[in-house]
């Protein structure tokens, strides 16, 4: 068995907890905050037993890293993270609401539009290029309008 193994101390663990919150800071979601969690109890725990054998301190992380992952996956999903911009990774819901001139007419249904430097599908009834119109949906990369009556 490696060393790094059997002669795991306190010290270890609290270092692989630090780690993994760093790690969390440059991830998008809360998986290794969990890891983190986890490995600082345990790092807590060797402290207090430091004779407790290597093969334990694995169980218990693992054991405890779902355990963490499971309450804290509850927890959040009983209390999101509120945010000033909730749409910021959903570009096309940002576009709802907005209105257009359409500078390609739209077609059996379909069209392109142009909204500031991207061209997005659309579909809605056909009409014609000046047109203006509304976003008032958006399916995946498909932004659907309705024409707006002047």
């Amino acid at each position: 068995m490696p060393d790094f193994f059997v002669h795991a101390n306190h010290w270890y663990w609290w270092t692989l907890a630090v780690l993994f919150v760093v790690l969390e800071v440059f991830t998008p979601s809360t998986f290794f905050l969990f890891l983190g969690i986890s490995a600082a109890a345990i790092g807590a725990v060797v402290l207090m037993m430091p004779g407790l054998g290597w093969e334990y301190q694995l169980l218990a992380f693992a054991v405890l890293t779902v355990v963490a992952t499971m309450l804290g996956r509850q927890y959040l999903r009983k209390r999101p993270i509120s945010t000033d911009q909730p749409l910021l990774n959903r570009r096309g819901a940002q576009y709802i609401g907005r209105q257009f001139n359409l500078e390609e007419p739209i077609a059996n249904g379909s069209g392109r539009l142009k909204v500031d430097d991207t061209l997005w599908k659309i579909s809605g009834k056909d009409c014609l290029a000046g047109s203006l119109v509304k976003v008032i949906g958006v399916d995946g990369t498909v932004l659907h309008v309705e024409v707006i009556d002047n």
